[in-house]
């Protein structure tokens, strides 16, 4: 038996009564309407306000001293003065992004 033999064996026919070729092709373009509906429908990525922050959930209070550029006086001071809220997880520190983006705001 030589590979032509072979090959003519494997084929699978569709028992579609359509031209396979045609079929294929309509599928195709379901998929790509179906695919365009759902890039329509799904939200997009969040837009961050301050350009180069990266969005992290959680801040750790070293992360947030490099972001301002501070001490962690400062941030226990600003935590006094309520400019930013500590969320205690056992027993570390942290911050959320929200919060993080709030101060960065400008103050009118």
């Amino acid at each position: 038996m030589d590979k032509s033999e072979r090959n003519e064996q494997m084929v699978t026919p569709m028992l579609f009564p359509i031209d396979p070729e045609l079929f294929w092709q309509k599928l195709r373009v379901l998929v790509r309407e179906e695919v365009s509906q759902l890039e329509q429908q799904s939200p997009r990525a969040p837009v961050y306000d301050t350009p180069g922050l990266i969005y992290k959930p959680l801040f750790k209070i070293g992360e947030v001293c490099q972001l301002f550029q501070v001490t962690k006086p400062t941030i226990y001071d600003w935590i006094k003065h309520g400019k930013l809220k500590p969320y205690k997880i056992r027993s570390r520190v942290y911050f959320l992004w929200n919060d993080i983006q709030q101060l960065l705001q400008p103050r009118d």
